[in-house]
């Protein structure tokens, strides 16, 4: 399943289209560091695709070099009012909490990167177990939303802990630093719903 995914991750070239785009706007790796706050090591490891970033640093990149999110997952640029993104059409990406780690992360698949100039970005997640000492927070201006639809999450947000259950939803301000953890030694699936002020 994971090989499968980071083959997926780098049939995306995410890595390319975030230096290309960079190059393209006349941005150096500081440039983009500055406005990100984000290291010149961990962009140039992302744009080599060494390391998969979670949604919150994509963000972070995609507000820096002025495009929506959904940029990085799509093939062609599309116009429509109304897209379709079909089952086998998903994107999917790994990402690793820390490249130090192997411990998983989740898997995140992006549900609508056909649809320009929208507002949300919605993504199918599957939450890996793992405990509290491997957790990364991370955060951006924003929003959150999330339906859990199978297993059971811990998140943890200010040295608080709520637990969702399938068939539970989360709403939240992703300004706040957070993390999720599958809890019960098995995955977790959800929808996440992503709007950012970036």
């Amino acid at each position: 399943m994971v090989l499968n995914v980071e083959l997926e991750f780098r049939n995306l070239k995410l890595g390319e289209k975030i230096r290309d785009l960079r190059l393209a706007k006349r941005h150096t790796l500081r440039q983009v560091a500055d406005k990100t706050g984000l290291s010149i090591a961990l962009l140039s490891q992302i744009e080599n695709n060494a390391v998969s970033p979670p949604v919150a640093t994509l963000l972070r990149i995609a507000k820096a070099l002025e495009v929506n999110i959904g940029f990085f997952f799509r093939e062609e640029e599309s116009k429509d009012l109304a897209v379709v993104v079909r089952k086998d059409e998903r994107k999917k990406v790994f990402r690793r909490m820390h490249s130090e780690h192997q411990d998983g992360g989740y898997v995140f698949e992006a549900l609508a990167y056909k649809k320009n100039s929208k507002h949300m970005e919605p993504f199918l997640v599957e939450f890996e177990p793992r405990g509290k000492e491997k957790l990364s927070y991370l955060n951006h201006r924003g929003e959150e939303f999330l339906f859990l639809f199978r297993g059971c999450v811990a998140f943890h947000y200010q040295q608080e802990e709520l637990r969702i259950k399938a068939g539970d939803s989360l709403y939240f301000d992703s300004s706040i630093p957070h993390s999720f953890r599958a809890l019960g030694g098995k995955k977790a699936q959800g929808v996440v719903v992503v709007y950012s002020e970036e």
